[in-house]
């Protein structure tokens, strides 16, 4: 069919140059003036193919990525895996960044990279880990870690702009929602208490580095009013290294079915509709969602095939900001050591040792002592005094 096109675009260039009018040769065939004028421009005796069809790809792309840094992320690509490490986008975004690359791609400039050249595949066989594992925490039992992050800004019909306390237990994957009209103290405070009444009061709770979760960076040592509230209430607040939000990936996942099939499916036009909602849908999520982690059950299904008995706030209001300083308590950071061997804790550097570099470390403040310990796989490897104001 394609040897028969091209014949039919030689013949109306033929009969064109015969002298027959462009009426009837477009008429013949079948064809438009359009189509005849541009095989007519097409001709040339020099070509003998010139009937033949041109790509349609464009001569350039103004967003390509410049070829030097496409070839950049090729290497570090093939040095990681050679080595037989990690040779994902975030892997290579950092290898990139310590040869002082600039500008850096994004990660997903990477991927695109990496998919393009069809260096997406795996190893074969069971991957074995180097290094030191990141310091998961225990899910094995309701309540015995949660997860929680803020959604927003958000908007409502007026337009009302909110925000979305979302907490996940990653034992049962029961959820609690609380939304406010801002991050500030008071309502970081209001919204873990309501949440906390709902659906218990967690051993850990395991945050980013927002500086609503943690206080200020000004006063890094101040214990921000979440560190107070958990501290005070038998809490070990954990803050996952920072720019890796995938570390606090089922709140993120429970972030994209609320975003999905609530704020996207629910009309609100006020505050108080917003916390009807959020609440009818925290409850159904908890009754009817169903989970391959639970093996097809619900949430509230799985606690109660736990067994566990929860611990709930004693009082009914929320503890009012300032709070107290805490006299006991630990609270964890945990970092990637870069090659500089500096630890940052709230925008405050100390250094680390040799042996940690490009390795993940818990570091853990002990309120009783005033002591700031680094724990390489468990292992105590640094001790700082660190005096809590």
């Amino acid at each position: 069919m394609e040897e028969g096109i091209k014949r039919l675009r030689a013949l109306a260039v033929q009969r064109y140059i015969a002298g027959e009018s462009p009426e009837s040769i477009c008429t013949s065939l079948g064809k438009s003036r359009f189509w005849l004028y541009k095989w007519v421009k097409r001709f040339s005796v020099d070509n003998p193919l010139w009937f033949e069809d041109h790509s349609r790809r464009p001569f350039l792309t103004s967003n390509r990525t410049p070829s030097e840094i496409e070839e950049i992320v090729k290497m570090v690509r093939l040095n990681l895996y050679n080595q037989n490490l990690f040779c994902g986008a975030q892997a290579i975004l950092w290898e990139i960044e310590d040869l002082g690359v600039n500008p850096l791609p994004s990660i997903r400039t990477i991927n695109r990279i990496l998919a393009r050249n069809e260096l997406t595949h795996r190893r074969t066989g069971r991957y074995e880990p180097k290094g030191t594992l990141y310091p998961a925490l225990p899910e094995q039992f309701p309540n015995q870690t949660h997860q929680a992050d803020f959604v927003g800004p958000c908007y409502l019909k007026g337009p009302i702009r909110f925000y979305s306390l979302n907490i996940v237990d990653t034992a049962t994957v029961r959820c609690g929602l609380q939304p406010s009209l801002s991050m500030a103290a008071q309502n970081v405070l209001d919204g873990f208490w309501a949440a906390w009444k709902r659906i218990g009061i967690p051993d850990r709770v395991q945050i980013d580095n927002t500086m609503s979760f943690f206080g200020s960076l000004r006063h890094p040592r101040a214990m921000g009013p979440l560190i107070r509230l958990c501290l005070h209430n038998g809490v070990e607040p954990w803050f996952i290294p920072m720019a890796e939000p995938w570390r606090n990936g089922m709140v993120e996942n429970f972030n994209d079915r609320y975003q999905q099939r609530f704020l996207g499916k629910v009309v609100m036009a006020s505050i108080e509709e917003l916390k009807t909602g959020s609440l009818a849908f925290e409850q159904r999520h908890n009754s009817r969602y169903r989970y391959s982690k639970l093996k097809g059950g619900t949430p509230l299904k799985a606690l109660a095939a736990s067994n566990v008995k929860l611990r709930f706030p004693t009082k009914e209001e929320a503890p009012q900001h300032p709070l107290g300083k805490p006299e006991v308590g630990k609270y964890h950071v945990v970092r990637l050591i870069r090659s500089d061997l500096k630890l940052d804790i709230f925008g405050e550097r100390f250094p680390a040792p040799p042996e940690t570099m490009l390795a993940y470390v818990v570091a853990t403040i002990d309120v009783k002592e005033q002591k700031l310990k680094l724990f390489l796989d468990k292992a105590q490897v640094e001790e700082f005094d660190y005096k809590l104001r």
